[in-house]
């Protein structure tokens, strides 16, 4: 079994491009909010989570201003 080394996590993740970083982040929101339904004993299912941030994405992708 591999170690796992915290410090190298982080210094990967601060190589990340800013953007790479968001990306990971809002993808990992839906699981985040499953979990915690779950624990406080009100299960929600994740497919729907996902769904629901996908067309949050979407929509607020289209609402943005274009730039010239």
């Amino acid at each position: 079994m591999t170690q796992w080394d915290w410090k190298q996590a982080i210094r990967e993740w601060r190589a990340l491009p800013e953007e790479e970083q968001w990306r990971l982040r809002i993808a990992n929101l839906p699981r985040k909010v499953a979990r915690s339904c779950a624990f406080e004993g009100e299960p929600v299912d994740l497919a729907m989570l996902e769904e629901e941030l996908e067309r949050l994405l979407t929509a607020a992708a289209t609402k943005r201003p274009r730039r010239a």
